[in-house]
């Protein structure tokens, strides 16, 4: 289903740079009936997550015919799991939220997923209020959906966590509708946290560089996403930012364990307030790749950019940034060889989800990898592949 073998070397090397490092994902989901085309079974996110060595909080996709059924199929995952699944429940405001949260709750679930956009609806909804009260009550975590489709939430955000301070919100998707101005008030309101289910690398440096630490959640949005990509995106990202080892293990699962088990989150510092490191060479060469990525979530193959990128690696074997551009090249070789092989999957009829060009998870490798030059890699690539195309093109004579 994704091309997480491919990108085994980049997981394992970003894994060693952190002792102790549990997994433990905020954000992943099951289900059959999304609109969007996208299915999950359990089996599936369990065999994703074996892959990283990873746990899990799960609720379940988008079910337009409600979510008690959903919600209890999520749990039942739960129990079967062995320990490796955490149940959410997710609610609708217009379908009796309280009485559905307290009614999942007994049965097991452990949190709260709220999305503004499948459900459409604000934060503000009146109809919720109850809601976060009993989520204040129990220290309960509650995950909004804060990334595309939707008109910024953060004010709402804030006014909530100031009003339920026992209520831990989490903002998904790097809180990306928010992010430009929300990480200047994050260190006031301290049960606001961010989960990293999100693709983007510069918003990924964004989110470690300026919103403290303590109050960001490793999460990958599988199956959009996979929790062996995000770790890369993740532990990558983080790094280059500033943060140390052990910041990254809490944020990687440490500190989702404190807010389940009801315990006050760690305090992790302040933001180090600082982004990637500036490189004009590699930016030129993430910029044609995450070019691609945007032609290629359409289903593009988008081979002018990913043309471009390889073009922008051939820096020289000597350049200090050949390494780096080595490790790129090799990603973009990978993601070649996987979309050769790759069968599309069956979808429902009339789902409307723009397919994704197969493989598009090893070119959003390869930027994390652009952006991160200052984070160990992975001994993988020939690079000879970066040398000048004229010393190349002598080469082979």
């Amino acid at each position: 289903m994704h091309a997480d073998d491919h990108l085994r070397p980049w997981h394992e090397a970003a894994a060693d740079l952190i002792p102790g490092l549990e997994l433990f994902d905020a954000h992943t989901h099951t289900g059959e009936n999304d609109p969007d085309g996208i299915r999950c079974t359990a089996d599936e996110l369990i065999e994703g997550l074996e892959l990283a060595g990873a746990r899990a909080v799960v609720f379940t996709t988008q079910e337009p015919d409600g979510y008690s059924a959903a919600n209890d199929r999520v749990i039942d995952e739960a129990e079967r799991s062995g320990g490796r699944l955490v149940p959410f429940c997710r609610l609708d405001p217009a379908d009796e939220p309280l009485r559905e949260a307290e009614r999942a709750l007994a049965r097991g679930a452990r949190g709260i997923k709220l999305h503004p956009r499948a459900e459409q609806f604000r934060l503000d909804d009146e109809r919720l209020e109850p809601v976060f009260a009993l989520a204040d009550e129990r220290g309960l975590p509650v995950i909004a959906h804060a990334g595309r489709g939707i008109p910024a939430l953060g004010r709402d955000a804030l006014d909530i966590t100031a009003r339920h301070p026992g209520l831990r919100l989490i903002l998904a998707h790097d809180g990306v509708c928010d992010l430009a101005w929300i990480w200047r008030h994050a260190p006031d309101h301290p049960n606001l946290f961010f989960d990293t289910a999100w693709w983007s690398v510069a918003d990924h440096l964004a989110l470690f560089g300026l919103v403290p630490p303590g109050q960001i959640l490793f999460a990958s949005d599988m199956p959009y996403g996979t929790t062996l990509l995000a770790s890369i995106l993740t532990i990558r990202c983080a790094l280059q930012a500033g943060l140390s080892p052990d910041q990254v293990r809490v944020i990687g699962g440490e500190q989702l364990t404190r807010i389940l088990a009801g315990e006050t989150p760690r305090d992790l510092g302040p933001a180090p307030r600082r982004g990637g490191a500036a490189d004009v060479v590699l930016d030129r060469v993430h910029t044609y790749l995450v070019t691609g990525v945007g032609r290629m979530m359409i289903g593009d193959r988008a081979p002018d950019y990913i043309g471009l990128a390889r073009l922008a690696c051939e820096v020289g074997e000597d350049a200090p940034q050949a390494g780096t551009c080595t490790s790129v090249l090799e990603l973009l070789d990978r993601m070649e060889a996987f979309a050769a092989d790759y069968k599309e999957p069956a979808r429902p009829p009339g789902a409307h989800l723009l397919r994704p060009f197969r493989g598009v998870a090893l070119v959003i490798a390869a930027a994390a990898v652009a952006l991160t030059p200052d984070v160990p890699l992975p001994d993988v690539g020939d690079r000879a592949e970066v040398a000048e195309r004229a010393k190349r093109d002598e080469r082979h004579a």
